[in-house]
């Protein structure tokens, strides 16, 4: 279950009975270390209060798409890039219905068609409504479109009956919520990530780094444990959870990382994503350097060029599938495909790090990913866990056809 650890979970609570059981599921999703933001729907309201979930999930409860204060940030897309999965608990036989049709009338609703996260909804309704032909006929609509049913269960039912058409209990629906975190794609592969800056010591005091924060590379990591790899995570100095099933090395200059990831050789997948320093102080003083007033106000130091890591690794003998990263704050795409083409590449993933909402220290990310062709695919702003989630399928898809 440490699946959920980290991992942002909108659970949008529909009009039935079963809300109750909602509160609980908050509760059990928190307790294995996801966020929970909710959204409820007008009949959700009239089952459980929305003071209860948000107390549980410690954050206030979204209920009106049409809400001027959350609208001005277009808060239900906001929501949209934010979720890496989407759950619907209760799913009640009006909602799957809306959803089949794409009605989009509501907040949930809005937000299930605004989203690249996963979508999964845990039907609850009476269980001659859950055998109806016309819910039926939904259910396989909503499959066909990639959206997953958790149950429902059987059993005794609030209306008296007894039948199909139970909500699954919480604990049974956190654990399904933590599987679409699993994929598999990668099983028996070895991959081995770089994330986070370099520091190039300037003394023993002052050095030369970047912003890099290793979000992107450690979501990366975790994305690519899920999918089943085994993962090698070579990070300059960040202060970042260490993703689970990942075995981490810790490095400090590009000197360092390199020699890092040779050791770690051989691999099946190299993903490049660390911001790796270019140069590096000639030399490194041996204690503090201290004003001089007799050169005024400048320093200079010599700089020397840093090994290129990539390059290094991408023109070995046992050379892995290459995937680099270019953070660019101009031209980004020539600038990615010169990348790409110098370095002996077979993808190369683009971000704009002068936007500030998607570049360094931000929770989101937007890139554009260019092959050998020159082919561009683009994925859009969603958060740091959703695009790595989507680059490690798209990287496996690629890996499996060279």
């Amino acid at each position: 279950m440490q699946r959920l650890y980290r991992k942002r979970i909108v659970l949008g609570v529909g009009g039935g009975i079963a809300a109750y059981k909602s509160a609980e599921l908050v509760r059990r999703l928190r307790d294995h270390g996801a966020e929970v933001r909710v959204v409820m729907t007008q009949g959700g309201r009239e089952f459980i209060t929305p003071l209860t979930l948000q107390a549980l999930s410690g954050h206030p409860v979204h209920l009106d798409l049409l809400d001027p204060a959350a609208e001005a940030a277009m808060g239900h897309i906001e929501l949209a890039r934010w979720a890496d999965l989407v759950l619907i608990a209760p799913a009640t036989a009006d909602l799957m219905a809306r959803l089949a049709q794409g009605v989009a009338d509501d907040l949930l609703t809005t937000l299930v068609l605004a989203t690249n996260a996963p979508v999964a909804l845990a039907p609850a309704m009476n269980q001659a409504m859950w055998a109806d032909p016309a819910t039926q006929a939904n259910r396989e609509q909503l499959l066909a479109r990639g959206i997953r049913l958790f149950g429902p269960g059987s059993g005794s039912q609030a209306c008296g009956d007894i039948g199909m058409g139970r909500m699954l209990e919480a604990e049974e629906l956190a654990r399904a919520a933590a599987d679409c975190f699993e994929t598999g794609m990668l099983t028996g592969k070895h991959l081995l990530i770089t994330a986070g800056p370099t520091q190039e010591n300037i003394d023993p005091v002052r050095y030369i780094t970047n912003h890099s924060s290793g979000k992107m590379g450690f979501a990366l990591a975790e994305a690519a444990a899920e999918a089943g790899a085994r993962v090698t995570l070579v990070t300059g100095p960040v202060f970042l959870p260490t993703p689970d099933r990942v075995q981490r090395i810790d490095v400090v200059s590009a000197r360092d990382m390199l020699a890092a990831c040779e050791a770690a050789m051989p691999c099946d997948i190299l993903i490049a994503a660390a911001a790796v320093a270019d140069y590096r102080p000639e030399v490194v003083a041996p204690h503090k350097l201290k004003k001089d007033p007799s050169t005024g106000d400048g320093l200079l130091l010599q700089m020397v060029r840093n090994p290129d890591i990539l390059a290094t690794l991408a023109g070995r003998a046992d050379r892995p599938f290459c995937v680099g990263f270019a953070a660019e704050t101009e031209n980004l795409l020539e600038y990615a495909a010169r990348k790409l083409r110098d370095k002996n590449l077979d993808l190369i993933v683009a971000n704009d790090v002068a936007n500030p909402s998607i570049g360094f220290n931000s929770e989101d990310n937007a890139v554009s990913v260019i092959d050998r062709q020159q082919h561009e695919t683009r994925f859009g702003q969603a958060s740091k866990g959703h695009i790595a989630r989507a680059l490690v399928a798209f990287i496996a898809e690629r890996y499996k056809e060279s």
